[in-house]
């Protein structure tokens, strides 16, 4: 392929794209594939000779397109947003041609300054503290990982690094085998399973902090469980708080937990990354953020908050469901009234239905049903038919378990 080509091609792509996202809503957005339907649609190695676009571009549609899950859909309502805007995507386009591999400053300077200034951007749209700023004198500062396990994970050993480094001072005839055995790590029974496997990988002890009622730690029960710990000669070093937890969206007390944490010393600074290299993947922050805007930003998240409500609404008026948590942001968490095998059977039907996808959560001893409000394309509408769908669901379960239960007593 030439350059003449590669604009042929390019403006092709573009059109596909953008058809595919104007019309996603067209599309079933779960697919009807089994596991391992794609090895029998294509060849067992790699062509030998080269192939033409066109029939590379037909294969989209023909073996791709039929296994994907179409997370933009505005019916797709499971797990958590996979942020994408067409700004992000001309983005990735000019990191993929620009092509750098952006291991130090020398390696492509514009690539490492603007991922620092980003994240200024950044910290400063969520109101950090100017000690988490890399500013001008380069004190702070922050990298974009490639997913948040990997975020937790350098967190994690950057803390372990620095308490290491620290008891030894203290303590000089202390191995670093001595230090390891005792240290301890810390996060909420709500947090995600990759804060575990941070503590997996980093070779440490790591113990669940018990939530409260509305699944957050707060800073009595942190306190709690470091000073048993402390008082049983081992060495708290790291304290996972989150912010929006995987199953309710639920928030750990920061302000309580901040005070404990920095009198404890369960405080970080970071190795920046595990990989040496990195894509200029800061492109993707300058491009949304200048063509959004940071008030274009806060009502693309306001309408999704505004959505979850209309949602949780909807919910509410019928007394066969109850909501779990509180709604926060855009997620709510909700079942029937009833089992966890009845409310596993209503989840069954709507992702067998395949016109809405939802994703579920345990809370303490129960199972829930989490709608996420994700698509940026996703309206008031969309909600609605949601809610319909599963009420109707709901309606024909109910009869279903009615007989079923009446067939069972009368036998």
């Amino acid at each position: 392929m030439d350059a003449a080509e590669f604009r042929k091609r390019g403006k092709e792509m573009v059109d596909y794209v953008a058809d595919y996202l104007e019309k996603i809503d067209k599309r079933q957005v779960f697919p009807d594939v089994e596991p391992g339907y794609l090895r029998p649609l294509i060849a067992d190695c790699a062509p030998q000779d080269p192939e033409s676009f066109e029939d590379v571009f037909k294969d989209i549609e023909k073996i791709i397109m039929p296994g994907v899950t179409h997370w933009h859909s505005p019916y797709f309502f499971a797990y958590f947003p996979a942020a994408s805007s067409f700004p992000a995507l001309l983005a990735d386009m000019l990191c993929g041609g620009i092509g750098c591999v952006g291991f130090s400053w020398a390696a492509s300077p514009a690539c490492t300054e603007l991922e620092t200034v980003m994240l200024d951007w950044l910290g400063k749209m969520i109101n950090l503290p100017e000690e988490f700023l890399a500013g001008k004198d380069g004190h702070g500062g922050g990298v974009i990982q490639g997913s948040a396990s990997e975020a937790t994970l350098i967190s994690l050993l950057a803390a372990r690094t620095k308490t290491i480094r620290q008891v030894q001072s203290e303590k000089p005839e202390l191995t670093e085998a001595d230090i390891m055995g005792r240290l301890v790590a810390y996060a909420s029974d709500q947090a995600h399973s990759s804060v575990e496997r941070a503590a997996l990988i980093g070779a440490v002890k790591i113990k669940n902090v018990s939530s409260d009622d509305t699944f957050s730690v707060c800073g009595s029960a942190l306190k709690k469980v470091l000073d048993e710990d402390k008082a049983a000669g081992l060495i708290p070093f790291f304290f996972c708080a989150t912010l929006g937890t995987t199953p309710s969206c639920s928030f750990d007390k920061l302000l309580e937990l901040g005070p404990i944490c920095k009198s404890s010393l369960l405080l970080s600074k970071i190795h920046w990354q595990i990989p040496l290299g990195r894509r200029f993947r800061s492109l993707k922050l300058w491009f949304v953020l200048r063509m959004y805007g940071v008030t274009g930003l806060q009502e693309h998240i306001r309408k999704h908050v505004r959505l979850s409500h209309q949602f949780e609404h909807l919910v509410r008026q019928d007394e066969r469901f109850e909501i779990c948590a509180e709604v926060i942001l855009g997620l709510v968490c909700f079942r029937l009234k009833g089992s966890n095998e009845l409310n596993e059977a209503l989840l069954k039907s709507i992702n067998e239905a395949k016109k809405i996808h939802l994703v579920p959560c345990h809370l303490r001893e129960k199972f829930v049903l989490r709608f996420a409000i994700c698509s940026r394309m996703v309206e008031s509408t969309h909600i609605k038919f949601a809610w319909q769908h599963i009420s109707q669901l709901a309606t024909d379960l109910l009869k279903t378990w009615e007989r079923n239960h009446h067939q069972q007593k009368q036998q």
